[in-house]
């Protein structure tokens, strides 16, 4: 196989089992690709060339570990920037002062969930004005809960760490809120006594977002019929839940302490 910048991460993880580990010991912050999850969302749309300038390298150093495992190297092959799309003039249009930015990427580095304040934000945009959320990925649980909500949304890839998602609401909505476990912790000894010996357990805690989300929805798509997913979480997981409403599934929560919460996920 002849590889070139431009070439993506997924089809060179295909041709050689040794490739994943020799592209991880190029830069620590690879590591991250062994989980099978975020492989599949990021090794299929990122080049050498992206990989090289996220993991602080060079594209020389991902040829350097892959020709030995047999790969041909295709050096006269430049870099292809990432097409970025233009803003919609709904966004473009709005002056500097209608724009409400908030930066999430300390609230995530600190281990807390930022949904309460992206939610107070939300609940307080005039008709008209547009909240940007700054973050170093692509927010796809929060696009999917908000545009249910009649929002409309943008994403833009300033570079690598920097992901901007603007939210443009339309017209007035009613205030979102997030949703409690107080009723979805009713019958939880029911539904354990009805599967029993058919559960089967992921632990989500050590994920960073939005691994956990992925993950869960990577797990029940596998689920074998008349099984339940038992999750082991850090929080409630209040972008997943109007998710799992929408394929079928019934779930109870039950908080054990802060920090610790526990989910049982089924098909209705």
């Amino acid at each position: 196989m002849i590889i070139n910048a431009n070439t993506k991460i997924a089809p060179i993880l295909k041709q050689h089992p040794g490739a994943l580990e020799a592209i991880v010991s190029i830069s620590p912050r690879f590591s991250k690709l062994r989980n099978p999850i975020l492989r599949k969302l990021m090794a299929g749309r990122t080049t050498l060339a992206m990989a090289a300038k996220a993991g602080g390298c060079k594209v020389t150093d991902f040829y350097d570990q892959l020709k030995p495992l047999g790969f041909d190297i295709g050096f006269d092959t430049e870099p292809v920037g990432v097409e970025q799309k233009p803003l919609p003039a709904c966004i473009t249009n709005l002056n500097e002062a209608e724009v409400i930015s908030l930066d999430v990427r300390p609230v995530i580095a600190s281990g807390e969930d930022p949904l309460q304040l992206i939610l107070e934000k939300i609940n307080v945009l005039k008709t008209g004005q547009v909240l940007k959320i700054i973050n170093s990925f692509e927010p796809v649980p929060l696009i999917v809960l908000l545009e249910k909500k009649g929002f409309t949304s943008y994403t833009g890839y300033v570079n690598d760490d920097v992901v901007e998602t603007y939210f443009h609401k339309e017209a007035a909505s009613l205030p979102i809120e997030a949703v409690s476990a107080c009723s979805a912790s009713e019958g939880w000894d029911e539904v354990m006594d009805k599967y029993n010996n058919h559960i089967k357990t992921i632990d989500v805690r050590a994920l960073e977002m939005p691994l956990p989300m992925t993950t869960i929805l990577d797990s029940l798509e596998s689920l074998p019929a008349e099984t339940a997913l038992f999750v082991h979480h850090k929080r409630i997981p209040v972008f997943l839940l109007p998710e799992l409403t929408e394929r079928k599934f019934d779930y109870r929560v039950k908080e054990i302490r802060d920090g610790e919460v526990d989910l049982l996920i089924f098909k209705n």
